[in-house]
């Protein structure tokens, strides 16, 4: 989450009109993630969350994430939940952006989430795998192998980050590429399932939000997000305990097939690849405008050499 697009306490009026969510009470800019404008939403009846949405969204592309959400809602994911206006339509106009405002979820994104943590939100994106089954809606993935190269094509100088980081891209992209599995089981994922995504209540999860790059795509590729994000530490070293439990809670729910097992070293490897990629485009292309600092690309840097060097699915865990 981010503000890119300010909007003014007129606007906001302007905006209200439209819904039966009550009068504003508490409105701010939220200067966290990458990609939308986001605030936090106060009312006399609730709170909500107002996105405009930026840069990579695709107008095409807000059925999907909208109604997803809805979907994954009435199978018992715990999610923000897309608000109406008085004519039904989810999608609004704001300063020359699509906007829609959600329901907001009380709880903590986890900073430094210990195992047991980690376990919960395996068996979370595990039944999210689940819940997606039978949405209507299909969406690519814009951010897989064929993304990977076109933006790869778009970042210059990256050694400006770090000595040797064009390199490193150049030589990863190559092999995940060439190694990339064609048919495993898959279908709506979430594709950005990191701790700052995941909200607790205590040790509970309390819920799953944005959902503003779920695709479809291979089921065991999600994991290997979510393993890429949880599991290593500030020094950049694997935390194995974190791993098992991440595998552990996740298998409980829907068990990895060998197929998956068999490929998981490459899928990391993609996995942090895609993240290294939209980070150093990020840092090279930042916009001084913004209210958030764009992500370290170095982070993704360290965890792929690690992953390079992994030949089993065993070292992360299993």
């Amino acid at each position: 989450m981010a503000v890119y697009t300010d909007v003014s306490f007129e606007d906001l009026e302007r905006l209200l009109a439209l819904y039966d969510i009550g009068a504003p009470l508490s409105f701010k800019g939220i200067a966290e993630g990458v990609e939308n404008s986001n605030f936090y939403l106060q009312t006399d009846q609730g709170a909500y969350i107002l996105t405009l949405y930026e840069k990579r969204v695709a107008e095409s592309d807000l059925p999907f994430f909208l109604g997803l959400m809805e979907h994954l809602a009435a199978r018992g994911v715990n999610c923000p939940l897309p608000v109406k206006t008085r004519d039904g339509r989810l999608l609004v106009g704001v300063n020359g952006r699509n906007a829609a405002i959600v329901t907001f979820l009380t709880g903590i994104a986890l900073r430094r989430p210990d195992p047991a943590h980690c376990g919960a939100a395996a068996g979370t994106l595990a039944e999210l795998h689940r819940a997606g089954a039978g949405f209507a809606l299909a969406r690519a993935n814009a951010l897989g192998p064929e993304g990977w190269q076109t933006l790869a094509q778009s970042i210059h100088d990256a050694d400006r980050i770090e000595p040797g980081l064009t390199a490193l891209i150049a030589r990863s992209l190559e092999h995940c590429v060439a190694a990339w599995p064609q048919d495993l089981p898959g279908g709506v994922v979430h594709a950005d399932f990191f701790p700052d995504n995941v909200l607790f209540v205590q040790d509970t999860i309390g819920g799953v939000i944005d959902f503003y790059f779920a695709c479809n795509d291979f089921f065991a590729y999600d994991l290997a997000i979510m393993l890429n994000s949880w599991c290593f530490e500030m020094d950049g070293s694997y935390n194995i305990t974190k791993g098992q439990a991440v595998i552990a809670a996740y298998q409980a729910v829907r068990p990895l097939g060998a197929d998956e097992i068999a490929v998981l070293p490459v899928l990391m490897r993609g996995a942090a690849l895609r993240f290294l990629l939209t980070r150093t485009f990020d840092w090279l292309n930042h916009d001084p405008e913004a209210l958030v600092r764009p992500k370290d690309p170095r982070e993704y840097a360290k965890k792929l050499r690690f992953h390079n060097r992994v030949t089993h699915a065993r070292e992360y865990g299993l």
